[in-house]
């Protein structure tokens, strides 16, 4: 992970200006500005996958009151502007606004709210937001494969306080794509290359145009939807020529978890979100290549090809 010198802000970020409707720090007086703005959030990297990086955002003193936000591009762009953010926004700029509730990382289930208390620690995938609940972004979709990003984050204003100064800015690079697994980003923007026209989830059929639209249709807390966006994923994999060994039993007990429940937007299931997390966290691992083998497999190497063939049915 690499730490890049920028220089101060002194905008506060467009999205999360018209959501909350607060002054910018320029405007603050400077007794005001000098108490908040030496009170940045750390941010960290954690795990990394294809299409994804996770962050660690830990509060500073003050907490984060107001919520918290995220800015990150692409490095080569960040360079290409002097190794400098872009206070007002770019097209190339992407952000997030942490002001809600959450229901896709949760840490376990003790996260309730991003309005962080002093010291508070939280995670949070950029890349993986279509799915997230308590957040405005102008980029849910997953990051590029083997690209460089930078990120930083500061404290939203609120609670009687202004927004916070800028975390140092980190850098780090997406994994790159594998010969047969892919994220669930992929098969929904390649439908040109699925490997099969159909899939069941559960015990309900769909076809590849619904399976489309429920890959297209954002979770917003209904765990069905967040499990079937990562289960449809992992069987285009499976019938792309990926592993299944690791990742069978999970596909089982998913697909018994849903049974005749029907995913939106062509039916009303609904699972919570805390019921699917084991489950979806296995199968996103697996479609990020972070537990299979990269080498594709045939089906007859595979001892349970009988069970996988069902999948497909």
């Amino acid at each position: 992970m690499t730490r890049i010198a920028t220089r101060p802000l002194t905008f506060l970020s467009f999205t999360c200006a018209a959501l909350l409707g607060v002054l910018v720090l320029a405007m603050l007086p400077a007794t005001a500005r000098a108490q908040y703005e030496n009170d940045p959030p750390d941010v960290s990297t954690g795990t990394i996958a294809r299409g994804g990086i996770e962050l660690n955002l830990t509060s500073g003193p003050s907490g984060a009151p107001g919520g918290f936000t995220v800015w990150w591009m692409k490095q080569s762009d960040f360079v290409a502007n002097g190794s400098q953010w872009f206070p007002g926004g770019a097209p190339f700029q992407m952000e997030a606004c942490y002001t809600g509730a959450p229901t896709l990382h949760t840490m376990g289930g003790t996260l309730t709210s991003f309005l962080l208390s002093p010291g508070q620690s939280i995670e949070t995938e950029i890349g993986d937001l279509f799915d997230e609940t308590g957040i405005v972004t102008n980029s849910p979709v997953e990051l590029e494969p083997g690209v460089a990003y930078v990120f930083c984050g500061f404290a939203n204003a609120g609670g009687g306080l202004p927004q916070s100064d800028y975390s140092a800015t980190i850098a780090a690079s997406t994994n790159p794509h594998g010969d047969c697994i892919f994220t669930q980003g992929y098969w929904k923007n390649h439908a040109e290359v699925w490997p099969v026209m159909s899939l069941t989830l559960g015990t309900v059929s769909y076809t590849q145009a619904q399976l489309l639209a429920i890959l297209a249709t954002p979770a917003a807390g209904n765990g069905l939807l967040i499990l079937a966006h990562q289960l449809i994923a992992t069987k285009l994999n499976i019938a792309n020529g990926g592993d299944p060994a690791v990742v069978i039993a999970t596909v089982t007990a998913a697909d018994a978890l849903i049974g005749g429940l029907v995913v939106p937007p062509g039916g009303s299931g609904h699972l919570t979100p805390a019921s699917v997390s084991a489950l979806t966290q296995v199968l996103d691992d697996y479609n990020n290549g972070l537990i299979a083998e990269e080498s594709c497999v045939t089906a007859t190497r595979s001892s349970t090809w009988g069970r996988i063939k069902s999948l497909y049915r």
